[in-house]
């Protein structure tokens, strides 16, 4: 139904920020729920961010919060990820994804299904 193409991931020294989009095509964002995850090397994925279908309630996972923040703009049908003081821990593949609508935001990411092809972060240290 949607198709979700992530951008803005690439090589950044640990403290930089880097922005990270999700555009979609075929639906509207404001239809979906939408979450942020990543798997890094030898690890499983795990949650990162998520929104609700206004971007007015958002959830984060303990360890981002006041680091990294989701943002969308329904207008131009994309969700955003700013991420700021970047550690070597947050090297990993990024992904976006849009699920079911919800009430709020949802961490769990067997409840989104869609999902991007992911984006590379590097952090070097």
């Amino acid at each position: 139904q949607v198709q979700l193409v992530e951008s803005g991931g690439g090589l950044v020294q640990a403290g930089g920020s880097l922005r990270l989009s999700c555009a979609a095509s075929g639906r509207t964002l404001s239809m979906y729920n939408m979450g942020w995850f990543r798997q890094a090397p030898g690890k499983e994925r795990e949650f990162v961010a998520a929104d609700n279908w206004s971007g007015t309630r958002t959830d984060y996972a303990d360890s981002l919060k006041g680091r990294f923040a989701i943002s969308r703009d329904n207008a131009k049908n994309t969700v955003y990820l700013q991420m700021n003081s970047l550690k070597p821990e947050d090297t990993a593949v990024y992904y976006c994804a849009a699920g079911r609508l919800r009430v709020g935001p949802v961490r769990e990411s067997f409840e989104y299904g869609y999902w991007g092809q992911g984006t590379q972060v590097t952090v070097s240290s």
